[in-house]
């Protein structure tokens, strides 16, 4: 193919595959549907960027704040919410989130790219008018410095193992990176672009790699986003300001707030008070009261999350060792046949949420694949258990083989209250067929250092996919950054791959469906629900559309209702960090 600026697609097939398409919209119960129906303004035709529709402060309620503000090693949510806003890609993927070539991808720190004739090579040339937040130019050497941090081992990025189909880049002048490929792909663009954002080298390339963690960068970062950080507050909120020099427009709101509110109750009375513009993941319970609110409305996201109890295949005091319960295939089935999933969902999320079918998302996977995993029976769950010699029984019903029972522990985050109460739920399924679950509660930081350290049992998780379900390779691939269960399978892995590097839409489909059925057959996980997120939000906000890839993502252009706005809103860019309290 000869070199083309911009759109370009690379040229093995000019069929796009189809192995994940926003297939479906969350659904409300039918109970709220008649009240949500209008509920709140419609987004402004400019997406909030006209007129004076600029200016006005966002407060978004979290229930904890986040770890890292160092792009590389962002992975929660609370942590790409401020990222989003602060840093910039060299292009952002387009609302169907298509991953196949460069098709609906928008420039953003690069104006425009050029396929190179073997589609082994993209040339990016970057905006000249882009700056970093302390006005030095954004240039060619970020690009490679950036792609060298994501990829460094002492760095420790989850998102690393997305770059490994990028063999280098280099810089051919100032204002030209070029990335090589190691071989062609469909998600060729989608790796140079999605898993990194830019980095600034005469920043942080001085400081040791090792040290980059640690750095004052990652509490007070320098972006080339829309929004330059502020303030981070510990254990009270973050806040960010518009860049309003920024070369693509100012955005329309002046500052972002997040608020730390660990109680969702009280984050629920802070909206309806009108101390917070928007609260994340509603309860059905919840969401009838949002919907009934004068002051606020109820916006529902089609989402990509899925939740999991992840199942550790190692030995956690002994990594060299097999896990001395859940390495035995038997004991996994039965942990699977003695869970009632749908009955779970029911409970704990209502009608938000759906029994999950997989290590992905069911909308992103191809339309019509069928849960693989059998239903839930007891009987079945205890003869497996019975068969791997877990026949004995301890006084209070937990079953027992050559003196060790079978005890397992569960970590939990001390933030979610879903997963908390899975926690409950689980324990007293399990207990059913003689298995004794012991739920441990950890803050967020404890938590990842035990995750970290592989030193647990099981763990009630949960992922938000990547489109092109790329991210599959990090958390469940046997080499995965983030595979923290150590799921060992190399027919998993050969089919994965096969998947993601597959052009025909129907070979695509075909190797999914495979992958499913030897993901249901392995378990590395018993896979639990997709939440349905609804977000409480203040009735004077505009909003364009929200993406399923994060609400978050479209904040630069959410506005506030002149005729509607609070004393926080006339604050303006210039008052001192903090004065919007």
């Amino acid at each position: 193919m000869p070199p083309r600026p911009c759109r370009v697609a690379p040229p093995p097939s000019d069929t796009r595959p189809a192995l994940r398409r926003l297939a479906r919209a969350a659904l409300l119960p039918l109970a709220l549907a008649g009240a949500l129906a209008g509920c709140g303004p419609e987004a402004s035709r400019d997406g909030g960027r006209g007129g004076n529709a600029v200016g006005g402060t966002l407060v978004v309620a979290v229930s904890t704040e986040p770890l890292t503000l160092l792009p590389p090693l962002v992975n929660g949510t609370q942590e790409q919410m401020v990222t989003a806003l602060v840093f910039s890609r060299l292009a952002e993927i387009g609302a169907e989130l298509e991953t196949y070539g460069d098709q609906g991808f928008t420039p953003a720190l690069a104006s425009r790219w050029t396929w190179g004739a073997d589609s082994l090579s993209i040339a990016f040339t970057l905006d000249s008018a882009a700056r970093w937040h302390d006005g030095t130019p954004v240039t060619a050497r970020d690009v490679r410095f950036t792609f060298a941090t994501y990829r460094n081992d002492t760095v420790g990025a989850p998102r690393a193992s997305q770059l490994r189909n990028i063999d280098s880049v280099t810089v051919r002048d100032a204002r030209t990176a070029v990335f090589w490929f190691r071989a062609r792909a469909p998600q060729q663009f989608f790796d140079a672009t999605y898993p990194m954002q830019l980095l600034p080298a005469h920043l942080l390339d001085t400081i040791p790699a090792a040290r980059l963690a640690r750095s004052a960068f990652a509490r007070a970062p320098v972006g080339s986003g829309p929004f330059r950080f502020a303030r981070w507050d510990a254990g009270a909120r973050v806040e960010v300001v518009a860049d309003t020099a920024h070369w693509r427009g100012r955005p329309a709101l002046d500052r972002v707030v997040w608020s730390v509110t660990p109680d969702p109750e009280a984050a629920v009375v802070r909206l309806l008070a009108g101390e917070v513009d928007v609260v994340d993941g509603l309860s059905a319970a919840q969401l009838a009261r949002v919907a009934a609110a004068p002051a606020a409305r109820v916006a529902l996201v089609p989402g990509v999350q899925y939740g999991f109890l992840l199942l550790n295949w190692r030995d956690p005091r002994r990594p060299d060792a097999a896990h001395p319960v859940l390495s035995d295939g038997r004991v996994r089935r039965a942990l699977l046949r003695a869970v009632d999933r749908g009955a779970l969902v029911r409970n704990v999320f209502d009608s938000l949420a759906a029994v999950a079918v997989g290590p992905a998302p069911a909308a992103l996977l191809p339309a019509g694949l069928a849960d693989p995993a059998p239903p839930p029976d007891l009987a079945a769950a205890n003869a497996l258990l019975d068969s791997a010699g877990w026949t004995q029984r301890a006084p209070d019903g937990t079953r027992v083989k050559d003196g060790r029972r079978l005890e397992l522990e569960v970590l939990v985050p001390a933030p979610s209250r879903s997963r908390q109460r899975y926690a409950v739920l689980l324990q007293g399924q399990l207990a059913r067929a003689g298995v004794r679950l012991v739920p441990v509660v950890l803050e967020v930081s404890a938590l990842v250092a035990r995750l970290e350290a592989r030193r647990f049992d099981t763990f009630l998780g949960a992922n938000a996919a990547d489109p092109g379900l790329l991210g599959m390779r990090e958390s469940w691939r046997s080499d995965g950054s983030a595979n923290d269960g150590r799921y060992a399978s190399p027919a998993f892995d050969a089919l994965l791959d096969s998947a993601l590097a597959a052009f025909e839409p129907s070979q695509g489909r075909a190797l999914m469906a495979r992958l499913m059925t030897q993901a249901a057959a392995d378990i590395p996980a018993l896979w639990l629900y997709e939440p349905r997120t609804a977000l409480g939000l203040h009735r004077r906000l505009r909003t364009p559309a929200l993406s399923a890839n994060g609400w978050f993502t479209g904040v630069a252009r959410w506005s506030v209702d002149p005729a509607a706005r609070l004393a926080r809103d006339r604050i303006g860019v210039g008052q001192p960090p903090g004065s919007s309290r």
